[in-house]
């Protein structure tokens, strides 16, 4: 449990970290952006499917695959939904800031915030059923992979709610609860699992399309919307190659 613990609030305390950042790079080049955001696209890919849709195979056996093709999908159309009453990263790429009065602009940082925080919490699900499982080496590179991707996450937060006027301490203390709800779906996940293991199956192949989606839907589009794309891909591949050797090297 004390790994689980302290899991939660690494991958929570990821979020405040890239805030950190936030404040002393506030002008980041888009270039090193998606460079990172691909490398953490990568690793997500990498540990969605060899931590958590293959495990659900094999808990689930032949016959369970039917199970994970369905919890896979499940946990794609959960985040689409989402996504339509509270759109993510990418929706906000171009305009997240811009028009309107400064109430205008607080009210789509504040969206853009609230966006981040809600797709935080299938994310935190998704590390904590990893500890469900029982493998402490798999459920690590998952919460490892959203760790990775929760750093240039909080680094985007900053800037624009600076620019929209908003002070630095209220700034501060919106990047802590979006890390805040991470921890909150990790022990979520985790509870969920232990108390009734016959769903793990399913809550891996879950969390598996919900990372899925998350990377398709958001991460790759928001690589590749301001020229640099081919570093991008590149820093994908790296990203997913890192996991699949460490995956064989420490398995």
């Amino acid at each position: 449990m004390d790994i689980v613990i302290l899991t939660a609030l690494g991958v929570g305390g990821a979020t405040m970290f890239g805030a950190a950042i936030g404040f002393i790079f506030k002008k980041l080049s888009h270039a090193f952006s998606d460079i990172i955001l691909s490398f953490a696209a990568g690793v997500m890919l990498a540990a969605s499917v060899l931590g958590l849709i293959l495990p659900s195979i094999e808990y689930g056996g032949e016959k369970g695959i039917i199970v994970t093709v369905a919890g896979i999908f499940v946990g794609a159309v959960t985040i689409s939904l989402v996504d339509k009453l509270v759109p993510h990263l990418h929706k906000f790429a171009s305009d997240k800031i811009e028009g309107g009065n400064g109430k205008t602009k607080v009210d789509k940082v504040i969206l853009f915030v609230l966006a981040i925080a809600i797709h935080n919490l299938p994310e935190g699900i998704a590390a904590g059923v990893g500890f469900g499982s029982g493998n402490t080496g798999d459920a690590l590179m998952i919460a490892g992979s959203i760790a990775l991707q929760n750093i240039p996450e909080g680094m985007v937060i900053i800037a624009p709610m600076l620019a929209a006027g908003i002070s630095s301490k209220k700034t501060f203390i919106c990047a802590l609860l979006t890390g805040v709800v991470e921890v909150v779906g990790t022990f979520l996940g985790y509870f969920a699992v232990s108390v009734a293991s016959a769903i793990l199956p399913f809550a891996l192949s879950f969390a598996g399309g919900t990372m899925l989606y998350v990377i398709s839907d958001e991460m790759i589009p928001e690589t590749h919307s301001d020229g640099y794309e081919k570093g991008a891909t590149y820093a994908l591949l790296v990203g997913f190659c890192l996991i699949l050797v460490s995956d064989v090297l420490l398995g």
